[in-house]
């Protein structure tokens, strides 16, 4: 799949009704609206039948973030998060 072309911004929004109708004759496999500032990419508008199909994806990329951030914390004693909590850790050995 190749990228389409990229729009000014204004332009994007007259091209909004006829997306709408390639979206609804295509479904998923409809080419999106890209626009942008100077043409540079900038956001997308797809197919809401894609998105559905891609939310899974991004909700794993969304964890995998949530696991590097958190791997990248440095490690805390368990005695030092019960101190915290006001727990004996003697009492959980």
């Amino acid at each position: 799949m190749s990228i389409a072309p990229i729009l000014p911004s204004r332009d994007a929004r007259a091209e909004i009704p006829k997306a709408l109708r390639r979206f609804r004759a295509e479904g998923a496999t409809a080419e999106p609206l890209i626009f942008g500032s100077h043409r540079r990419p900038e956001a997308v508008v797809i197919p809401f039948e894609l998105y559905q199909e891609l939310l899974p994806a991004i909700e794993e990329l969304e964890i995998a973030a949530l696991v590097r951030d958190r791997r990248a914390e440095p490690s805390r004693p368990l005695s030092e998060l019960a101190g915290e909590l006001g727990l004996d850790p003697t009492d959980y050995s």
